[in-house]
């Protein structure tokens, strides 16, 4: 019938695609201008939505930050622990979870270049303590798979015994910092070889000194 208001659930269909629009725009916004220069006009213009609509759904631009940071988050997180599951040796679950990983990133380097911005707060300036928690969090639930695999690897005997949470955060720093030159020409120069190829080594350098260890 003509007039009458949209139901419950429309209404709540109508707030998700405004959510979703706003969080699509901000992360264009976060990667063109940075936190710092980022301003929240510019995200509700590029949106299509009232600058009152989107503080009903983000209190202010801390906020709006951690929601972007958090975007897909979840199921980042479960693919991730998707490729590491499975009965292959834990060798062979970790190098699937690197590759998934360097794949991920590669294709999605605007949210890459959003997330790591916690690594140039002296020039984007400090981050409010909220979005560091977020971001901590996420790290920490993808360091905890690897890890896990890790230990699954000590227990059954292929890797040396070792501290797993010291090894998975060694490989995760230096899969970053792997991706992060790519960014860089010079860095690029002085790798020599194409990403893919130097990431794979150096994956299987760690791998392969936690196999001969346990080897002797």
């Amino acid at each position: 019938m003509s007039g009458q208001e949209p139901g419950p659930a429309r209404r709540e269909e109508k707030k998700a695609q405004s959510r979703r629009r706003i969080l699509d725009a901000a992360r264009e916004i976060f990667f063109r201008d940075g936190f710092m220069e980022a301003n929240l006009d510019d995200v509700a213009r590029l949106a299509g939505v009232a600058k009152g609509t989107l503080y009903r759904y983000f209190e202010n631009k801390a906020e709006l930050y951690v929601a972007v940071l958090a975007l897909n988050g979840e199921l980042f997180e479960a693919k991730l622990r998707d490729v590491g599951s499975g009965h292959e040796p834990p060798p062979e679950r970790i190098r699937r979870m690197a590759r998934f990983y360097l794949e991920h990133w590669t294709a999605n380097r605007d949210y890459f270049q959003i997330f790591w911005a916690i690594e140039n707060q002296p020039v984007i300036g400090e981050l409010p303590e909220g979005v560091l928690e977020e971001v901590m969090r996420l790290w920490e639930n993808c360091l905890r798979i690897l890890a896990e695999t890790v230990q699954a690897g000590i227990d059954a005997g292929v890797f040396r015994s070792c501290d797993p949470w010291e090894v998975a955060d060694l490989l995760w720093t230096l899969a970053n910092a792997l991706i992060q030159t790519d960014a860089s020409p010079p860095h690029r120069d002085l790798r020599r070889r194409p990403l893919a190829e130097s990431f794979t080594a150096a994956i299987d350098l760690v791998i392969d000194g936690l196999e001969a260890l346990a080897r002797r």
